[in-house]
């Protein structure tokens, strides 16, 4: 069921510094291997490939994805680059007050669709940068011996269609273009435009031993891998005759012909074939370095002893072992780690582990967590620690006997042991002040000013809240929630409201100073829902009617903040604000905005200063707002600039979800905004959490993009992490890593439930290492190396102008499958490019990436809407990104007619 679709596009042949062979004659190839046979998974048929796109739109094959922050320079240089050279990263984060904010999980109808164009030279530009990187200069590397096919340099017609490459049918002919002096080649004319299209070439099995066929004319390109790499990489590959000139061999020649656009690769039969392949089916996590069903896929995940795709998705299951492979790929390593994801019902639950007192059993040397990648020894009692390979005492308490094979007798009895994600009760150790938490608060925090309150948005809330206050999330076991509430309205200043449950009536109390904001009083703003019912009901029902006669119309905004962050702190819990803003905060206050929206800026250098912040004070804001563990969560409803960038800044900090309802009408757009409201405060979710990721030796964690803050290095602090956000990880290596013990992962999150329970939640992931390119090509990923791309692309907007960002993601993706083709694909013809079965679709969705509107610089696109969507993608896991770039499309016309 492989599916054979591989984008035609200029010519790539960049000599590129290092690219040599890598690999051992042992390592075998087993394309599209999900498991060993005895896996509860039955394997599906070789050549599954991963993509990701929107039903029915048409996807030309546009400019790629920024790579792991490579390449500051917009365009490379023709000819072998200098050996050593190490690839330019996006540069870093600007320095704090120039960051950006948080976003929600991807609600459609909260977004209005604007025009998703990119420039006009989105498509060519890709076509140029391929068309300067000539096939036929292979760069330094081993020179094929004589007889050896490769080696052969005249140029040849390509090879006839075998089971592992097969040329497709040409469309209308097209004229050569004329010759000119760059490079000595025929200057490339623009990509075609290619949409998708149904139709598309049946699968053609692999062949793992394919040979050369005797007596073929072998064609020009690049040298495959030679006898150091084992046999050809399996899978079928489709190569393009022909599609646009690049070598010698099209100086004089035919006519070029002009790619078929019906065998562009499909994204959306992509999906259904994986769907069919692989759905419904049960998929066990017992091998190391196994590629999981995409995430448009619905199977049952069964985990025996590595975390779940739900949790952990990978741009790669198998890291090239050394760093010069990497560097040669130019493929990120990271993984896009969702620690909080949902799990569907007829999935196991995570076990919770509690050792007592004693706490989670930890290596001594790297700290690392008790997991199934521990070794025990001599006969039980020692441990020898799979990250750092330290050995340790097995607690007394924890001993136990070894069997015939060296496992524990009790390894199928501990989760800890025996799976790949679980949590350990934490001790007082791991609690701030070593004391038990308090369960957390939320603060509901109203704008009632003179527009929200003549729209009816008000009354719309309060009334809203008086049933979403019986679903407050809790534990299974308990039968009400631990939650406290309190609540605040606030114009030009703020109103406290006392609702303890021995009062008749609230009683509001107002802070005018907004300058030095403090909280008014402590019992009776924080209070148990069921005890303080009456109250609440009187007060949501009173603050409609005692600002239906205002006339206020500015408001202040980080004040609001800060009274909510004092509250929770004064109480010593964390907890969640609940914000529901209108309008840019123009009063004279901290963190007053002007309006800065100028489309001057567009297309320019200082276009990035549109997605910082003004000035510092949220940025301080959401530094305090972290480190008391108060989460901000912010509902917008402008019918004008309020400039998100600076508002969103500490919900995107805090790990919170920014909502935003343009020209919000009460009769159309109720629906949704409840629907988000609701959907918000029944999340699952973890307060005041740490999270920390560990690894083998051999590689490290080096950035971490997502709706986070950092004090340091190696820390990612949230004061909130709900089922949605996605935390991307990138890894680089520090020495050469081993084939036989793999790459580990584990990712600790430290947080408090919603009880007040300080848990820790671990997932390890082990990760296969080879020394050849084809094995790490074969197990990509393509929907999280688009999560990945897209994050760091809108990282490097903050500090980069939009021009460059856009030209490192064309680049990266250039480099990435030229590379391919050169090491890993069977002989072609210059002109002919041929991709990873698991990359087909990169291209499509890398367009669909430079289209996005927050890399498309035009007039018609507000700027907020831009911002909006950064911050939205920021947070996002593989499945919502997937989805975001490449929408699902329904026919409406189809849907009426039946019913």
């Amino acid at each position: 069921m492989s599916q054979q679709g591989y984008v035609a596009a200029p010519p790539y042949s960049q000599s590129q510094p290092g690219i040599g062979g890598f690999g051992s004659p042992n390592s075998s190839l087993h394309y599209g291997h999900y498991g060993d046979p005895n896996s509860s998974y039955s394997a599906p048929q070789p050549g599954v490939s991963k993509s990701t796109v929107p039903f029915g739109s048409s996807a030309p094959v546009g400019p790629p994805p920024p790579g792991a922050h490579q390449f500051s320079q917009p365009s490379f240089q023709n000819g072998p680059g200098t050996p050593g050279q190490q690839p330019h990263r996006f540069q870093g984060p600007p320095p704090p007050g120039n960051t950006g904010a948080s976003y929600p999980p991807y609600s459609p109808q909260s977004q209005p669709a604007f025009p998703n164009a990119a420039p006009a030279s989105s498509t060519a530009q890709l076509a140029d940068q391929l068309n300067s990187m000539q096939i036929n200069n292979y760069g330094p590397g081993p020179t094929p011996s004589p007889g050896h096919p490769a080696s052969f340099q005249s140029p040849r017609l390509p090879p006839p269609p075998t089971q592992q490459q097969m040329v497709l049918p040409p469309g209308p002919q097209v004229p050569p273009p004329p010759p000119t002096s760059v490079n000595g080649l025929c200057t490339q004319p623009s990509l075609p435009p290619m949409a998708r299209q149904g139709g598309i070439p049946g699968p053609v099995p692999p062949n793992p031993n394919l040979q050369q066929l005797p007596g073929q004319p072998p064609g020009p390109g690049y040298h495959p891998q030679q006898a150091n790499y084992g046999p050809q990489m399996a899978g079928s590959q489709l190569s393009y005759p022909g599609a646009f000139p690049g070598g010698p061999a099209q100086l004089s020649g035919p006519q070029q012909k002009k790619l078929d656009p019906n065998s562009i690769p499909s994204p959306i039969q992509v999906i259904e074939s994986d769907k069919a392949a692989r759905g419904g089916q049960v998929y066990a996590t017992n091998t190391r370095g196994q590629v999981p069903p995409l995430v448009t896929t619905d199977c049952i995940i069964q985990d025996q002893g590595h975390a779940s795709p739900r949790y952990i998705r990978c741009t790669t299951y198998c890291f090239p072992l050394t760093s010069d492979m990497a560097k040669q790929t130019r493929i990120p390593l990271a993984a896009v780690i969702q620690p909080f994801a949902n799990v569907p019902p007829n999935e196991t639950p995570l076990y919770l582990v509690n050792h007592g007192e004693t706490g989670p059993i930890r290596c001594n040397r790297c700290k690392a967590y008790m997991c199934p990648f521990m070794q025990f020894i001599e006969g039980g009692r020692r441990y020898q620690c799979g990250f750092c390979n330290c050995i340790n005492d097995v607690p007394s308490f924890f001993f136990q006997h070894l069997d015939h094979m060296g496992r524990r007798i009790d390894h199928y009895e501990r989760p800890e042991l025996s799976l790949g994600s679980y949590e350990y009760v934490a001790t007082l150790d791991y609690c701030r002040d070593k004391k038990p938490p308090n369960p957390p608060a939320y603060i509901f925090m109203i704008d009632v000013s003179y527009r929200n309150i003549k729209s009816g948005l008000v009354k719309l809330i309060c009334d809203e809240l008086k049933t979403l206050l019986d679903k407050l999330p809790r534990e299974e076991q308990e039968e009400s929630s631990a939650i406290r509430v309190g609540f605040v309205t606030y114009n030009k200043v703020l109103h406290f409201f006392n609702v303890k449950s021995s009062l008749a009536q609230p009683q509001m109390m107002v802070v005018t100073d907004v300058s030095e904001v403090f909280v008014p009083l402590l019992d009776g703003f924080l209070v148990d829902f069921e005890e303080s019912r009456s109250v609440i009901t009187n007060l949501l029902d009173q603050i409609p009617e005692l600002f239906a006669d205002t006339n206020e119309s500015e408001t202040i905004f980080a004040p609001v903040i800060q009274a909510g962050m004092e509250a929770l702190k004064a109480a010593e819990r964390a907890g969640k604000l609940f914000i529901f803003h209108s309008s840019l905060p123009t009063a004279e206050a901290p963190g007053k905005l002007k309006n800065r929206d100028d489309k001057k800026l567009l297309n320019t250098d200082k276009e990035k200063t549109l997605f910082q912040p003004q000035g510092n004070c949220y940025e301080a804001l959401a530094r305090d707002c972290v480190a008391n563990g108060c989460c901000v969560n912010l509902f917008l409803f402008p019918n004008q600039y309020v400039d998100v960038a600076s508002v969103g800044l500490v919900t995107m900090y805090t790990g919170g979800t920014l909502y935003k309802y343009n020209n919000f009408q009460l009769d159309g757009d109720s629906p949704q905004f409840l629907s988000d409201l609701r959907r918000d405060m029944e999340k699952k979710m973890g307060f005041d959490a740490t999270m920390r990721v560990r690894t083998s030796t051999g590689f490290r964690a080096t950035e971490f993009l997502g709706a986070i803050y950092m004090n340091n290095t190696t820390d990612v602090e949230m004061a909130a992490v709900d089922c949605d956000k996605a935390v991307t990880v990138e890894f680089k290596h520090d020495d050469k890593l081993n084939e036989d013990t793999g790459a580990l992962i584990q990712c600790a999150l430290l947080y408090t439930t919603v009880s007040g329970q300080r848990r820790i939640r671990i997932h390890n992931i082990g990760l296969n290492c080879s020394a050849q390119l084809a094995d790490v090509y074969r197990t990509c990923e393509t929907d999280a190396l688009i999560n990945f791309f897209a994050k760091s692309a809108f990282k490097a907007i903050l500090s980069q102008p939009l021009k460059t960002v856009r030209d490192i993601l064309v680049n990266q993706t250039a480099h990435m499958l030229a590379c391919y083709k050169k090491n890993c694909a069977s002989p072609a013809t210059v002109s002919q490019l041929i991709l990873p079965d698991t990359m087909k679709v990169l291209p499509v969705y890398m367009n669909c990436l430079l289209k996005s509107c927050v890399l498309v610089g035009r007039a018609e696109i507000p700027t907020d809407e831009r911002a909006f969507h950064r911050q939205l993608v920021m947070a996002m896991g593989v499945a919502d990104t997937q989805l975001f770039f490449y929408p699902r499309l329904l026919p409406i016309v189809s849907l009426e007619r039946e019913r």
